[in-house]
């Protein structure tokens, strides 16, 4: 997709230009080597996106996109270190090139520049833009306790699970957008639009991320195989799996959900009960149900139709990815 070439380009070319030169170098260095391994750079592009659609001034935009793409990678730091998380886009992850104490640090690092970098907007839209961000990065932190809690808990209901993607992953995306309508200076409507557009895209993104956990090629995913299975998180397939296993598999489940163990058998069992539960194809109709309703609060925002377009194409995108 060329918009998304140009915007990403866009965004290249300001980590370059913001590239941290502080010291100690100790601390920086790990900050540009996650920020320089780009991955798709999503979130920031939503934010230029949203600014452009609603006719903004993508300058303005600019330095409020990389806030967002800093923080979502001081919160891959820490995910990466409570996950204990050996790759992140098939790198070696912070905390085991340079130990946990310098995963913490540089991860706060980044959070705290992210905030910097809201620094040029006038008063009015700093102040709305601030407001949502740090709303945004409290959510974040409940999802992440959310899914913690689920680890140990023992009756996760699909709503429990929504709410906690919601607030994980949804909201990220949600936020990016409505910021970038706000410096645009979209109309409250419109941008609340987009906001719920982005959340449930987020929502459908973070299901197929779960099923690419189980179903996907890792190699092409860039994570470990299964890794959910073995950290015993309930995740859509996990619940999905529960609905409509038998009896004697639901006990199964619940066996091997009670270790946390590398053990292959566990993978391997509780695999069997995904593919004969189906869920895989149950996960495939739930991403294309929070699709179509991304879609239709899209439709809802007063901008001709040929701005919505690369919404669409950027939604359909997402939920194709390699499997």
């Amino acid at each position: 997709m060329e918009f998304l070439d140009r915007y990403q380009q866009i965004v290249a070319d300001a980590i370059t230009k913001y590239t941290f030169k502080d010291k100690p170098s100790e601390l920086y260095d790990p900050m540009n080597y996650i920020i320089s391994h780009g991955g798709k750079r999503l979130r920031p592009i939503m934010v230029l996106m949203a600014c452009d659609m609603f006719g903004g001034d993508l300058k303005q935009a600019i330095k409020p996109a990389l806030a967002i793409e800093f923080f979502h990678n001081f919160t891959l730091i820490h995910d990466d270190i409570m996950d204990e998380a050996p790759l992140r886009r098939n790198k070696p992850t912070i905390h085991t090139l340079h130990g946990l104490n310098v995963g913490i640090l540089s991860g706060d690092g980044l959070m705290l520049k992210a905030y910097k970098f809201f620094e040029d907007l006038e008063p009015e839209i700093f102040k709305a833009c601030i407001r949502i961000f740090t709303h945004t990065g409290l959510l974040l932190c409940e999802g992440q306790q959310y899914d913690i809690n689920f680890e140990t808990q023992e009756n996760v209901t699909f709503d429990d699970y929504i709410r906690m993607i919601t607030y994980k992953t949804g909201v990220l995306s949600a936020s990016s957008f409505e910021i970038g309508a706000l410096i645009a200076r979209a109309d409250f409507k419109d941008a609340k639009a987009i906001f719920n557009f982005g959340k449930h895209i987020g929502i459908a993104f973070q299901i197929m991320d779960d099923y690419l956990d189980v179903f996907g090629d890792q190699a092409q995913f860039g994570k470990k195989h299964a890794g959910d299975i073995y950290e015993n998180k309930k995740t859509v397939l996990y619940l999905l799996a529960r609905e409509h296993a038998t009896d004697e598999e639901r006990k199964e489940l619940d066996y091997w959900y009670s270790k946390k163990t590398e053990n292959v058998d566990k993978v391997y069992g509780v695999e069997k009960i995904f593919r004969r539960t189906k869920v895989d194809e149950k996960a495939l109709r739930l991403i294309e149900k929070h699709n179509e309703i991304g879609q239709s609060y899209l439709q809802k925002i007063d901008v001709p139709e040929e701005k919505k377009k690369p919404f669409i194409e950027l939604a359909n995108y997402l939920l194709r990815r390699e499997s």
